[in-house]
């Protein structure tokens, strides 16, 4: 017996329990990257595993579906819950210098699970996640930060983008591959 349930975004489209998992292990994991934390001395913004997550919710899930994950978890962060990077909670963290990461995680998912493909393809997602997913997270954050500390946009950049270039790449290549992975996986799993 399947059950489905309306959640009121798609008339005549329910979501089913193994969407609702789906979506709710992936809020999850975002919630738990959000511990793994390595602080950088001369910038605001701290080295986490949620871009992996957040790359990763855009591969795996539909458009609609990593939207409401990662809305769940700003959500949750936003009512308190020591969720966001580091253990911050609370409508502080997202009107706080990082906050526009916080939101560039959501338009970033979205043009992920957009853009990614119908077919597994690990190329295709290291390229959606480095060149459109990142971009739209550093677009977002970077400009919330320079209006956040009145600072120039370009100072923003070299505090909150140009040392996570690096990093952030790998993340995006860990990301897709694990996506890749996950595809298969489930693919096997259906009858």
């Amino acid at each position: 017996m399947t059950m489905n349930y309306n959640l009121g975004v798609n008339k005549g489209r329910r979501i089913s329990v193994s969407e609702m998992t789906k979506i709710s292990l992936c809020t999850a994991l975002l919630a738990i990257s959000s511990y793994i934390v390595f602080p950088i001395p001369f910038t605001p913004i701290m080295l986490t595993a949620q871009t992996i997550i957040v790359n990763l919710i855009g591969l795996i899930l539909t458009p609609l579906h990593g939207a409401i994950s990662v809305l769940l978890f700003i959500v949750l962060g936003a009512i308190g819950l020591p969720i966001f990077a580091g253990g911050a909670g609370g409508l502080s963290a997202i009107l706080g210098p990082t906050g526009g990461f916080i939101i560039g995680f959501l338009f970033s998912a979205i043009a992920i699970s957009y853009l990614k493909g119908r077919k597994t393809n690990i190329l295709r997602y290291v390229l959606v996640t480095v060149f459109i997913g990142m971009p739209v997270t550093y677009l977002l954050g970077a400009s919330y930060m320079s209006y956040a500390l009145n600072m120039d946009y370009k100072k923003a950049i070299e505090l909150a983008v140009i040392p996570f270039l690096l990093g952030d790449a790998i993340k995006c290549v860990i990301a897709s591959i694990i996506a890749a992975r996950v595809h298969r996986i489930l693919e096997n799993m259906k009858p």
